[in-house]
């Protein structure tokens, strides 16, 4: 789908994958483990204060995000996932694998 980005997660033993719809500035967990599927939620409806990089590595300014505002802010928010949940953005996993093998095995 043209309007939807989607990058594939993983939470213990389920993959699983968010898609992030462009217009409407809404995204869909979909992971077979509730617990990560909630954290996951919950953590893409609230701002973050997210240090943004400028023209060197010590220049940052931290900046309030809010995830679902565009694909940029979802996509810098993603990067945050991991530390503050435990559910894993598989940045490289093709999401149509994911579709097909919804665990690991």
């Amino acid at each position: 789908m043209e309007n939807t980005y989607s990058v594939a997660i993983s939470y213990g033993d389920d993959l699983g994958y968010i898609d992030y719809d462009k217009e409407k500035k809404t995204a869909t967990v979909t992971l077979a483990n509730d617990e990560g599927k909630q954290k996951t939620e919950v953590f893409l409806s609230e701002v973050h204060d997210i240090e943004i990089p400028h023209d060197t590595l010590l220049d940052f300014t931290t900046e309030k995000i809010k995830p679902l505002d565009s694909v940029e802010n979802f996509q810098l928010t993603l990067t945050k996932l991991w530390e503050a949940t435990g559910v894993h953005v598989d940045w490289s996993r093709p999401v149509e694998y994911v579709k097909l093998h919804p665990r690991y095995e």
